[in-house]
């Protein structure tokens, strides 16, 4: 182009506005700022005067420049009687969203609004867009909302989906809302398999249940093969957190039919309902026996949240009474159930219980794990005497266990206010296993005149190969 206008004044012939402006746009498509006001300056030397187009191809063209440059050209319309309007801050606005400049973008638009200007479409768009990939869900959804109430225009799905999965992301269950409603049920849209989970996510937060029912009905219409924990276990928790408990057992009892076994993480939402208080305990037996008059299963698992929930209630007879009611339901305990009890039997300080449970546990056939281990030490150490906590110590790590650091340092604590020297042996195994020494057994120490590093090297040296009991 530029050759030509050059043939074309060598000839004498003088290029007319309409050959400019054209020249104007190719420069500002290819993001020359210094060619196009070579242009300008070309078009005032012939005597040619710019007109509103011209001005926004200039704009266009110095996109990567300064956000002074693009006010100087606003400017010098201004100086020729034309004032900003929308395809102007489109310009201005398209600038600041490529450089991620939204609180400048909001700025423009603010102006905008006291101008009586409404944004163009794709300019809504880009700053809707901008918000939600900056994690500002609400903002964007904000801007949404206002932008269609000013506007006979109406937002792309494409809009639509980011701030839904923008909401998704950061749990913002309003807008997940209605973003949900806009895509899958008005432009009915689907969205792909990791939105939908990021949307279960929000429901599960929030209690969403009928929301979250609805994404496993888009779950079902994508064709998701194979099913896992991971895609039910949110919609156990949102049914959970509505109170619907005989749902969330349904959800139970359909992933065992599909071959997938829930874990004590999918029911922990059913320990944080009941544990709230006694009487969701007491009424969620009133379901259990119905649900089971219907002729279902009662999951094990249910039963383990119950004893869970009465232990952290600090109700051991409930769990007990829980415990019992295993063959009533055709159920088997399994480790968990155990685990439970035990540690509600450490926070009782009831050795005898604990005892006769360790000896229905083996009675039972169930494996103990670390954990079993763990409860077992505690709960000894609860005792004037605890001489068999070192026995189990040392079973535990012969069947390749590893004791956590809440294990030592309890040992250690107790065993210092024994005065019993042990304690030295339980601070090296803290070392040799890695161990940080928490700074509460840390002063403990140092209130009975005792130095953390100092006891281990010399037990260390004293006792090496020797069991610590």
């Amino acid at each position: 182009m530029l050759r030509l206008v050059r043939e074309m004044k060598a000839e004498g012939v003088k290029p007319d506005f309409t050959i400019y402006n054209a020249l104007l746009a190719c420069v500002a498509q290819e993001g020359l700022p210094l060619e196009a006001w070579a242009v300008v300056d070309d078009m005032a030397a012939m005597g040619i005067p710019l007109d509103r187009q011209s001005y926004h191809h200039l704009l266009h063209a110095c996109r990567w420049s300064s956000a002074d440059t693009m006010w100087q050209v606003v400017d010098e319309m201004k100086r020729q009687g034309m004032e900003p309007d929308e395809q102007t801050y489109a310009f201005i606005i398209g600038r600041a969203t490529t450089t991620e400049s939204l609180e400048l973008a909001l700025q423009y638009m603010h102006e905008m609004e006291n101008l009586g200007l409404v944004p163009l479409l794709t300019t809504a768009q880009d700053v809707i867009k901008l918000a939600a990939y900056m994690d500002l869900p609400k903002l964007a959804i904000e801007i949404a909302q206002h932008f269609e109430s000013r506007s006979p225009r109406r937002l792309c799905s494409e809009t639509w989906m980011l701030c839904l999965t923008s909401s998704a992301d950061m749990l913002y269950a309003e807008g997940v809302k209605l973003c949900w409603n806009k895509v899958v049920h008005t432009s009915n849209l689907t969205p792909d398999e990791g939105a939908c989970l990021s949307v279960l996510h929000t429901c599960a937060r929030h209690g969403l249940s009928d929301l979250a029912l609805d994404v496993m009905r888009v779950f079902r219409g994508l064709g998701v093969d194979p099913w896992y924990e991971h895609h039910f276990a949110p919609l156990v928790e949102a049914l959970c957190k509505d109170g619907k408990l005989k749902e969330a057992f349904r959800t139970l009892d359909a992933m065992r039919k599909q071959c997938i076994n829930p874990t004590s993480e999918t029911v922990r939402p059913f320990t944080q309902y009941l544990q709230q208080n006694v009487d969701r305990v007491d009424d969620v037996w009133l379901i259990l026996d119905q649900w089971r008059r219907e002729g279902n299963t009662v999951d094990p698992l249910i039963l383990n949240s119950i004893i869970q929930a009465s232990v952290l209630l600090d109700d051991l007879q409930r769990a007990m009474g829980a415990y019992k009611s295993f063959p009533d339901y055709d159920c088997k305990p399994n480790v968990d159930t155990f685990n439970f009890l035990l540690s509600g039997c450490v926070a009782a300080k009831h050795r005898e219980l604990g005892d006769k449970l360790l000896l229905e546990l083996r009675q039972a056939a169930v494996k103990p794990n670390a954990t079993t281990y763990e409860h077992i030490i505690l709960l000894c150490l609860t005792q004037p005497v605890y001489g068999d906590a070192f026995f189990y110590l040392e079973e535990m790590k012969t069947q390749k266990f590893v004791p956590s650091a809440r294990v030592y340092a309890t040992i250690i604590q107790v065993c210092v206010a024994a005065r019993d020297s042990r304690y030295s042996i339980a601070l090296s195994e803290m070392h040799q296993c890695g161990y940080t020494l928490p700074s509460s057994v840390r002063r403990f120490l140092s209130d009975y005149g005792l130095s953390p590093h100092q006891d281990a090297a010399a037990a260390e040296t004293e006792t090496e190969g020797v069991r610590i009991f």
